[in-house]
């Protein structure tokens, strides 16, 4: 763990970092995603440690931030909040907006911290274990990823059919710049800048902010807040009544981190499946959609849960588990970091100090959340198209500074019109993100499972983990198919 003199310098970035990551998740439109990838190329400067911290905590704020507006103005400000909105508004509209302030607060901040032990205790030793395999493990392991991906996509043909070709679609762009084993430069068009493949981060910001800056510029009539604002009592948090939820906290958090683990997937998943376990063992279970206390600290508890455990797999294997992870690895990149079984041998001290940094941003969380609600919620009703102008500045700045060229620039407007279509089509953007980032870590590790055995595939086979990973991702796709065939002639 860092010690304090080293946890001083980086406190500073870490109240900024929960604070503009609060104000993000409040507006709704605003996404944590969008923000990480503006601020990642700022960050070029910074030590990896500060650099780290700061994102991090931007992450954590971000998650947290949807619960204010959802509770107080009925506006999801995250997706993962629409959730906690069923239970959060009609405690609102009860005259209790106080107690559910409190409750999804105090849930937000037991579920952050718990996962942070998750992932201080459990990110270290997966990271060791993570050595012993083989390269064709690894291609196992990334493919099983990148199809956990698709399985989640929205029930039915349809959903399915968009998650397969955004996932297409992101394995396809990743295909450009040389190949892992011969060395050749291929699909680059005659273009040298696409020697290296596309830019992580370019892309990233033209898909989540450069496409929502120019949707909210297009819109004549932005959303508004609900006029509904109602006066707030002393938000508080009595040891009792965490007492009575203590089961439903320990439980929810549990299905947070383990659904953060797992590629793809995200909080408002996470969030879900905590809520329907929740309803399931109530003993009330009439209550909830109707103001029920456990069904708000389930979701919040399990979405920010979510966060730790997907950083998890981030660190320890260098595959991220959500969209805002892909963006972090990039930030690694960037710093000369790479994120994997060798980031604890090399990098010890930054990988604490960014566990550590998470877990300290979960405390900042709960001190600014419950002295700075009541204000906040008043950004729910913010002009989008006014802050429109301001994005694109920055996101044109940030696509620059990566390489200094006007080349990541145009990338990013290309994938800024083709995230404008994505969202039009409502198809899923987070398989797109991972097929982007898990393909060519795939094809290096099969490249490289394929030189060390002579060009044969039976160790593929014949490796027990390997094989046990092949076999779920075939039973994903199965059931993800047969799923989308019944709902479809259901």
């Amino acid at each position: 763990m860092s010690s304090l003199s080293d946890l001083l310098p980086l406190m500073p970035w870490i109240v900024l970092g929960v604070s503009a990551g609060m104000l993000v998740g409040a507006v709704p439109g605003l996404t944590g995603a969008m923000v990480i990838a503006l601020v990642v190329p700022l960050t070029f400067s910074m030590e990896e440690s500060t650099a780290l911290a700061l994102l991090v905590s931007l992450y954590t704020g971000s998650v947290s931030g949807g619960l204010i507006s959802a509770t107080l103005l009925k506006i999801p400000g995250t997706p993962a909040a629409m959730i906690t909105l069923l239970d959060a508004h009609p405690m609102t509209e009860a005259g209790r907006p106080g107690r559910a302030l409190g409750l999804g607060i105090g849930a937000s901040f037991i579920g952050g911290i718990l996962s942070g032990l998750a992932l201080l205790f459990l990110a270290g030793p997966l990271a060791e274990w993570s050595v012993k395999l083989s390269k064709f493990d690894l291609f196992a392991l990334t493919a099983m990823a990148m199809v956990f991906i698709i399985s989640v996509a929205e029930p039915g043909r349809i959903g399915l059919g968009k998650g397969l070709i955004s996932g297409a679609l992101g394995c396809l762009v990743a295909l450009p710049g040389t190949h892992p084993a011969t060395g050749e430069v291929r699909y680059t068009f005659g273009l040298a800048e696409l020697n290296d493949g596309f830019n992580l981060l370019p892309v990233l910001i033209g898909l989540f902010a450069l496409s929502q800056a120019f949707l909210d510029l297009a819109t004549r009539s932005p959303a508004k807040a609900n006029p509904l604002s109602a006066k707030v009592d002393r938000v508080r948090i009595r040891l009792k009544d965490w007492i009575a939820q203590l089961g439903n906290l320990i439980r929810s958090s549990a299905i947070g981190t383990f659904i953060g683990i797992l590629p793809g997937i995200g909080a408002n998943i996470g969030s879900t499946i905590a809520y329907g376990v929740a309803r399931h063992s109530s003993k009330e279970p009439e209550k909830f959609g109707k103001g029920s206390e456990e069904g708000l600290v389930a979701s919040e508890s399990a979405n920010n849960a979510t966060v730790g455990g997907a950083l998890i797999p981030l660190i320890s294997l260098g595959i991220p588990g959500s969209v805002v992870d892909a963006i972090l690895l990039g930030a690694f990149i960037l710093h000369g970091l790479q994120p994997g079984p060798l980031l604890f041998q090399n990098h010890p001290g930054t990988v604490y100090s960014l566990i550590t940094a998470y877990l300290v941003s979960n405390v900042v969380m709960v001190i600014l959340m419950l002295s700075l609600a009541r204000w906040i919620a008043k950004l729910a009703g913010i002009n989008r198209q006014r802050l429109a102008p301001c994005i694109l500045v920055c996101c044109v700045v940030g696509a620059y500074c990566i390489g200094n060229r006007m080349f990541d620039v145009w990338v990013m407007v290309a994938f800024g019109l083709l995230g404008i279509l994505l969202l039009k089509g409502r198809v899923p953007m987070a398989p797109f993100v991972i097929g982007f980032v898990l393909t060519p870590i795939a094809e290096k590790n099969l490249a490289g499972g394929l030189m060390k055995s002579g060009e044969s595939y039976a160790p593929l086979f014949q490796s027990p983990f390997s094989v046990i990973c092949l076999v779920a991702a075939i039973t994903l796709l199965f059931f993800s198919l047969r799923n989308a065939k019944s709902s479809n002639t259901g």
